[in-house]
């Protein structure tokens, strides 16, 4: 046999032989790999439900949660203000529709400047405009809006028509208040409170609320609706 010939088999047999144990090596890393990211998504998964648990991260996503909310309630005021809201306003004739048709609940005070009476009713209505910025506050003078006195028929002053929605209610002279000049405001306040201010709030329970938010994290969902008053009477 010649020898350069057994040589070069031996060669090669040697080479297949490196080959092949290079293959096995090759195959047992991608094994380990593999198993690698397997236990590291396992580990993952393990720590983010860990993470779910974790007061600081609720109380994170609650904070945010109470920051969409008042987000939202700063955006309603700023578009209620746009509308009106939030201070007692004389009108003209001409925007009593407009302004009466314009929000949901409306107290307007068909007043005359030199009335005393109408003049009690302005000092409380102001204060009241303050604090219920979803009732609009107007006041058109009697004397120049005689269209809609006739129309409505006033009589008596001071009359304020209020508007909740589609219902129309009225309050006339001091008749609800006693019949007296020295109401307090807080009398008036309750009286308007019923028939026209007051809003109709969505209450629950505080552990429904935290069990909400509680689903909330897990399900990463990022936004709660809880409805609060504008007012604070």
């Amino acid at each position: 046999m010649d020898p350069n010939s057994v040589k070069s088999t031996l060669s090669n047999l040697a080479f297949g032989n490196v080959m092949a144990a290079a293959a096995r090596d090759y195959q047992k890393e991608l094994i380990a790999q593999e198993k690698s990211q397997t236990s590291s998504s396992i580990n993952q998964e393990v720590d983010l439900d860990v993470l779910m648990d974790d007061p600081e991260l609720e109380n994170c996503m609650q904070t945010g949660l109470q920051f969409s909310r008042y987000q939202k309630e700063a955006e309603k005021r700023e578009t209620l203000k746009k509308q009106g809201h939030g201070e007692y306003r004389e009108i003209a004739e001409g925007d009593f529709l407009g302004e009466v048709t314009g929000s949901e609940k409306v107290i307007c005070h068909f007043y005359h400047r030199e009335f005393y009476r109408c003049k009690i009713m302005d000092k409380h209505l102001k204060v009241l405009a303050l604090r219920y910025l979803n009732t609009k506050f107007i006041k058109p003078d009697a004397e120049n809006a005689p269209f809609f006195v006739t129309k409505l028929g006033v009589k008596t002053l001071p009359c304020c028509l209020l508007r909740r929605g589609t219902s129309i209610d009225r309050l006339i002279g001091f008749q609800d208040l006693g019949g007296k000049d020295d109401f307090t405001n807080k009398s008036l306040e309750i009286l308007l409170i019923k028939k026209v201010m007051s809003s109709i709030i969505s209450e629950k329970k505080e552990d429904e609320e935290g069990e909400s938010r509680r689903r909330t994290v897990r399900s990463s969902v990022a936004s709660t609706l809880t409805l609060i008053p504008i007012e604070k009477p």
